[in-house]
């Protein structure tokens, strides 16, 4: 497959963009129960060239901060793609063999704040008061932290101290007679009920249930990564030529004519098991609590060998060299599968910036999450707030009422 792409321009649209704007970058999304379409929003900071704007001529660590500033929430996984997009642009080649420890530290930290801060808000009787966090005591991984850690042993580490914290404080078991004992929904269901009272996110889910386990949704996952290199690297490439071709297809991305759905149920590992998985509210809601685990779990069992490869599908991470001053990094992150594209000029100065992440993909006016808002009744605000806490974006998201 060709890369037709002029190195020597950036790819911009012919009318130059209004000077940005810091205080409209953030964006925003509305689900409107029972109308059409379910969702309305998009990112202005994802509009045709505003990123290769904000960026030009920037350089390396540069950019990633810069990128981290704009992107706060999911600061961590987009300065990992920019910082792969942008040695593989110029060339360099950067270890992805090794499981991205770091990665999974802070996928998991995403996890819990989510659990935390915004499933609390998804609830009808939310306590105006704020979040109940007494159950995050004695929690290594603070909601929010300063900076990300870099070294491989520390993260692991930190991971080490969260498997017991979840082990000895949240379970009361090991992870691993926890998962075969609830890997089923009912199971799972079952034991949100039994820790309501103690657990707020077992109390949310639990009230959940009922309505999440029987709103099923067809699922077309994002099947762009693969475990066959060479299919993974034809995709990747169709998938970057549509950021880079097509006017607004990262506000409105659909892959090879479908939308589809970005988050942790879709992820690279999960594909040979998506078979016979009821494509429910619940199986969706679910996903973030059983990662949480699972990377905990799987940190532990590599603790022993830092180099181990064998644990290194938990989370998909990598770069691809498109053309002379071009690539494209990505990374299985906590709400999906987040991608740069980038294009330098012959001194490695931004020419151009795209960014494609989970959000867009899931809040699609034609989505799987619009279809589900759309055909509920203009007055089921509260099933509309779970779907919400469920395809989790990542920008404010409101219920119209």
């Amino acid at each position: 497959m060709a890369w037709t792409i002029n190195p020597a321009a950036p790819v911009m649209e012919t009318a130059a963009p209004p000077p940005p704007r810091w205080d409209t970058f953030a964006g925003e999304y509305a689900l409107r129960p029972g109308a059409q379409p379910g969702v309305l929003g998009q990112r202005p900071v994802l509009s045709d060239g505003r990123l290769g704007q904000l960026l030009r001529g920037q350089r390396g660590d540069d950019v990633v901060h810069r990128l981290g500033s704009v992107f706060s929430l999911c600061a961590h996984a987009h300065q990992r793609a920019a910082a792969l997009a942008l040695a593989a642009a110029q060339g360099q080649t950067r270890d992805t063999a090794r499981p991205p420890f770091a990665l999974w530290l802070e996928t998991a930290r995403d996890h819990l704040r989510s659990m935390a801060l915004d499933w609390p808000q998804r609830l009808p009787e939310a306590d105006v008061a704020g979040p109940d966090l007494h159950w995050l005591r004695g929690c290594p991984l603070p909601l929010f932290a300063r900076q990300a850690p870099t070294d491989a042993s520390a993260a692991l580490d930190q991971l080490g101290q969260l498997r017991a914290w979840l082990e000895d404080r949240i379970l009361g078991q090991s992870i691993g007679q926890w998962l075969q004992a609830c890997a089923a929904p009912e199971a799972f269901a079952h034991w949100c009920q039994a820790q309501a009272e103690r657990l707020p996110p077992a109390r949310f889910l639990s009230a959940w249930y009922p309505l999440a386990s029987r709103l099923h949704i067809p699922a077309h996952g994002l099947q762009v990564l693969h475990q066959d290199p060479m299919q993974q690297k034809q995709r990747l490439i169709e998938l970057a030529q549509a950021m880079v071709h097509q006017s607004g297809f990262v506000q409105h991305p659909v892959w090879r004519g479908q939308c589809a759905e970005n988050g942790p149920w879709t992820r690279l590992r999960h594909s040979p098991q998506q078979q016979g998985v009821p494509r429910s509210a619940w199986w969706r809601l679910s996903a973030r609590w059983l990662e949480l685990l699972a990377l905990a779990q799987a940190a532990s069992d590599a603790s022993d060998d830092p180099d181990a490869t064998g644990a290194g599908g938990m989370l998909s991470t990598g770069a691809l060299w498109l053309a002379q001053g071009q690539a494209l990094g990505w990374c299985e992150m906590a709400r999906g599968l987040l991608l740069h594209w980038v294009q330098l000029d012959a001194s490695d100065g931004v020419l151009d910036y795209r960014v494609l992440a989970p959000t867009e993909w899931n809040f699609h006016p034609q989505g799987a999450l619009a279809q589900a808002v759309a055909a509920l009744a203009s007055n089921d605000q509260a099933p509309a707030a779970m779907l919400a806490a469920a395809f989790d974006p990542c920008v404010s998201c409101t219920v119209a009422t």
